[in-house]
């Protein structure tokens, strides 16, 4: 049975919804599984939109045969879209968690600083397209290959976030213990023992009663015994720290909290609770809370939860125009349709020599008809506006072109308006994460003027940043200076949908 909540739904549930429903398309999903099931890694990586900084050449000739040779086991076994359905994600956009190294498998021995395959982010100004890249992370500061690892902010695998303890949120052929992992079958573990101090959190999103047996394989994989000490990040500058034990090694450990508390130092050297350990699967929120349909879920996870979650009804999730579907419109005293009519958004009620009559009266300053108007507003701000913003800000361009085909139409002219600033602007941002991936800009370019200019002083020559330096306008600039830097003032110009400037 689906829970029901006394007053509202969580805010992070409906992140969570609008994630699911727009950051990994149902088109992403197909054709990375078709191109991954006939060995096509490198294909899949491209149509999850992952790019491979991994070159294993480079690797064998540093390493060894036998590193490489298990990179390129796991790079076989990895499936792309289901990494970027599980990646972490921040509030209120969901997307992806910007500037992170975040470990996929490590090779090594348990405590030594190993080989790490890994997946990054970019920068938050940076994050058009929301695309992720692997790489091959040595330990010493330098990836394999040679890519300078000051191109990206925080070049060392996370500690918080990590997926090397967790291969079934990426590993096609793991992503069947999903369920046992997340505690969605069999008997619950037992709740942590109530001699637990007041930090310890109470609401749904923390699995609390997972943490003993995932901080156990943490210390393990750590090479420290698997009793002992380790810690929780629980919110900004909120971290606990607590302890394993048991009777002894025949007893499975229990949470418990210190007997005597840490050193400052000590504390900030324990091992921390993996983010995917420490929270519940979102998936199994929103199916308990009846918010997603199972069908809705990525196939490897539908499959993997099938059966230990009782189906969901299917969520409402607002009106869509099918292409094609007419709106009606009152028109002088009548009820008018407007439908696509040769690729072309048209009031198809009116004879085209009254249109352009209407539109010629339009020009001259007069009024416009009705169904003019509702044309209008649907070129400007369709209803299908959100939708777009969602698309384009987790990188669908594709979905979103579709969306704006399937409501104008293929030969339509956008107009100036809302609709047409989302796509110029989303447009104008790719061009920042060229620029970063070409290792370019290695950082803001404003914090660098920025820094530049606390820097010199009075020294004699330095640049002026206000007098000689234009920083780079980025997505957090104003509409009104992005298309006064961006764009050239021409009056009525139509950008086409068919031929967009991505």
């Amino acid at each position: 049975m689906a829970h029901h909540f006394a007053n509202e739904i969580p805010t992070r549930l409906l992140m969570w919804r609008r994630v699911r429903q727009y950051a990994v398309p149902p088109s992403m999903i197909d054709t990375a599984t078709a191109r991954r099931a006939v060995g096509d890694w490198a294909g899949a990586c491209a149509a999850a939109r992952v790019d491979v900084d991994v070159d294993l050449r480079v690797v064998a000739d540093r390493h060894g045969t036998g590193p490489a040779a298990r990179i390129r086991a796991d790079l076989r076994r990895l499936a792309p879209d289901l990494l970027r359905w599980h990646m972490p994600r921040v509030a209120p956009d969901g997307r992806l968690r910007p500037g992170l190294t975040l470990a996929l498998a490590r090779y090594g021995e348990p405590g030594a600083v190993p080989l790490s395959l890994v997946v990054r982010t970019p920068p938050a100004w940076a994050d058009a397209g929301q695309r992720m890249s692997l790489a091959v992370w040595e330990g010493s500061g330098n990836d394999v290959p040679g890519r300078s690892p000051r191109v990206h902010p925080h070049p060392h695998p996370d500690r918080r976030f990590r997926l090397d303890l967790h291969r079934h949120l990426w590993d096609a052929e793991r992503a069947g213990d999903l369920a046992r992992r997340c505690g969605a079958d069999g008997p619950p573990p037992a709740a942590p023992s109530e001699r637990l101090d007041a930090s310890l959190p109470r609401d749904g999103s923390w699995a609390v009663a997972r943490w003993a047996a995932e901080a156990e394989s943490l210390l393990r994989s750590e090479g420290l015994p698997p009793r002992g000490a380790f810690a929780v990040r629980l919110g900004a500058r909120r971290r606990a720290v607590y302890e394993l034990v048991a009777p002894d090694d025949s007893h499975a450990p229990a949470l418990g909290p210190l007997r005597e508390p840490l050193p400052p130092q000590e504390a900030a050297a324990l091992p921390v609770l993996p983010e995917a350990a420490a929270r519940a699967l979102p998936d199994l929120e929103l199916l308990r809370a009846g918010l997603i349909a199972a069908e809705r879920l990525h196939p490897l996870v539908a499959g993997a939860l099938a059966g230990s979650v009782p189906a969901a009804p299917p969520v409402a999730s607002g009106v869509f125009h099918e292409p094609g579907d007419p709106h009606r419109v009152e028109c002088r005293g009548e009820v008018h349709r407007i439908a696509l009519r040769d690729g072309v958004l048209s009031a198809v009620d009116h004879d085209p020599v009254t249109l352009r009559r209407e539109e010629l009266l339009v020009a001259l300053g007069g009024p416009a008809l009705p169904c003019l108007r509702a044309i209008d507003g649907v070129h400007r701000s369709p209803e299908a506006l959100p939708a777009v913003r969602e698309r384009l800000g987790h990188g669908d361009v594709a979905g979103a072109l579709d969306v704006v085909v399937g409501l104008l139409g293929p030969g339509a002219v956008l107009r100036d308006g809302p609709l047409r600033e989302e796509l110029v602007s989303a447009a104008a941002r790719r061009v920042d994460h060229g620029l970063f991936r070409a290792g370019l800009v290695p950082e803001h370019p404003a914090a660098g003027a920025r820094a530049g200019a606390a820097g010199a002083g009075d020294v004699p020559g330095a640049r002026s940043t206000e007098a000689d330096h234009r920083p780079r306008l980025d997505r957090r600039a104003p509409l009104s200076m992005r298309r006064k830097r961006n764009g050239v003032s021409r009056p009525r110009v139509g950008l086409p949908v068919a031929h967009p400037v991505f």
